[in-house]
């Protein structure tokens, strides 16, 4: 499964940085590929390329409010949740995604 995602959080630091790197860490254990970008208080950080998200089964936005760029996932599935749930449980959403995909 390939997957790529914002982070980005109502103050741009701590949260958005803590989701992300949740995300990452459980995506990578459940063997996933996965690609995520922070947008924050100091811009945009680990910018998707458009052959990540070309490539990406889905796309997670783990988010508190508006991001930049949206349009660049056009035609893709988009989930978003917030930074919250991200960190709490981010293999069980994961999972819960991928189920979702596959059984569609």
């Amino acid at each position: 499964m390939k997957i790529v995602g914002i982070a980005a959080c109502t103050s741009g630091i701590a949260h958005t940085y803590i989701a992300r790197e949740k995300v990452m860490k459980a995506a990578t254990e459940l063997g996933y590929e996965i690609h995520m970008e922070t947008q924050g208080t100091i811009g945009t950080e680990n910018e998707l390329t458009s052959d990540q998200i070309k490539e990406a089964d889905f796309v997670l936005l783990v988010v508190d409010i508006k991001i930049g760029g949206r349009d660049r996932f056009k035609g893709k599935r988009v989930v978003e949740v917030s930074t919250n749930t991200a960190i709490k449980a981010p293999k069980k959403l994961l999972e819960a995604v991928v189920t979702k995909i596959q059984n569609a």
